[in-house]
């Protein structure tokens, strides 16, 4: 079965939406797009989506009228395209239930980051959750995630802030998965985390420091040069 997160682009402008299409599918997501609300109505009817671009300007329903629609009866996760004299619909719209919001002229590659980051929220609760009172064993360390604990080789609680504990957890949970450094910042700092921001690099630099044997060799957590980071190291559950 195929789980390329599928996204749709609702826009009455085809620019906007052939755009888009090919930018997403670029960078390997699976796009549908929907000229207006009965375009859009059509392609949810005929199979899963993962998150909703919705532009807020469009001729009939607009964005707001259909995201209370949608709303009302799931929880897709939804992104607002809007203009920039639209304060007051970018508000009733995050009101509404929308995720988050882009202004135009946008750049794709912002909107490709807020997309990636809203579809790693929608699964991380469901990540958290499988993970959540387990103990799991990576080379001499145990992090107890129920307790929020890391327990060295000699039983001792390991010092680690918040923020890193965080950064550990999305680590250790997705093994041998590439997230990237905009990813691992919704993670440790939620929606007020600012896109590209290279603070994710002193988290990750003080992290190795406390857990890999030669921080400038790690065997832990590896750069993935281009892309973000990924835990290489074997996890095991313990019984």
């Amino acid at each position: 079965m195929d789980r390329t997160p599928h996204i749709l682009v609702v826009d009455d402008h085809r620019e906007i939406r052939e755009l888009l299409a090919k930018y997403f599918a670029k960078n390997g997501l699976r796009v549908s797009v929907a000229n207006g609300g009965a375009e859009m109505r059509q392609v949810l009817r005929g199979g899963a989506v993962d998150l909703i671009v919705l532009d807020i300007m469009m001729p009939g329903d607009d964005g707001l009228t259909l995201c209370r629609a949608l709303r009302q009866s799931n929880d897709i996760p939804i992104v607002l395209l809007t203009a920039v004299s639209e304060e007051t619909d970018r508000i009733v719209g995050l009101e509404l239930g929308a995720d988050d919001y882009v202004t135009k002229p946008f750049n794709p590659r912002e909107l490709l980051a807020r997309v990636r980051a809203i579809l790693r929220r929608a699964a991380g609760p469901k990540a958290s959750e499988d993970a959540k009172g387990k103990r799991l064993r990576f080379g001499a360390w145990v992090i107890d995630v129920g307790r929020r604990a890391l327990i060295g080789a000699d039983g001792v609680d390991a010092q680690l802030g918040s923020a890193e504990f965080r950064l550990l957890s999305a680590f250790v949970t997705r093994p041998g998965m590439v997230l990237t450094r905009d990813q691992l910042l919704d993670i440790t700092a939620g929606r007020n985390a600012q896109l590209f921001d290279r603070s994710i690099d002193n988290l990750v630099s003080r992290l190795r420091k406390r857990i890999e044997p030669d921080p400038a060799q790690p065997t832990f957590i590896k750069t993935v040069w281009g892309d973000g980071y990924i835990f290489a190291a074997d996890v095991e559950e313990e019984p």
